[in-house]
């Protein structure tokens, strides 16, 4: 198993998130899930929040065009970006288009 998957033209991540770092970053894998640090407290939805908005700008796309499936309450969080514009500089090795 992988921390995303293709469906169609969206790309689905299984993200492991860090709230509360010092910044907003891509930090390798956590098991079999996307590790990413945010800068934002886990409290009042601020770094699901957070979150959608960092995964929006580094896939170059708009904030509407990022969404939540699943982990609202949870570290462990499944994310679906439509029709991504472009992959991070350190995911794009990994993450390739069917």
């Amino acid at each position: 198993m992988s921390f995303y998957r293709w469906d169609g033209e969206d790309l689905v991540l299984a993200c492991h998130l860090q709230p509360k770092a010092s910044r907003d970053e891509f930090a390798g894998l956590h098991g079999e899930r996307l590790k990413i640090r945010l800068s934002a407290p886990p409290v009042d939805g601020k770094a699901n929040a957070q979150l959608l908005a960092f995964l929006a700008a580094e896939f170059a796309v708009s904030k509407h065009q990022v969404s939540l499936e699943s982990g609202q309450q949870s570290r462990q969080k499944r994310v679906r970006i439509k029709r991504p514009a472009r992959l991070p500089e350190c995911l794009e090795l990994t993450i390739r288009p069917c």
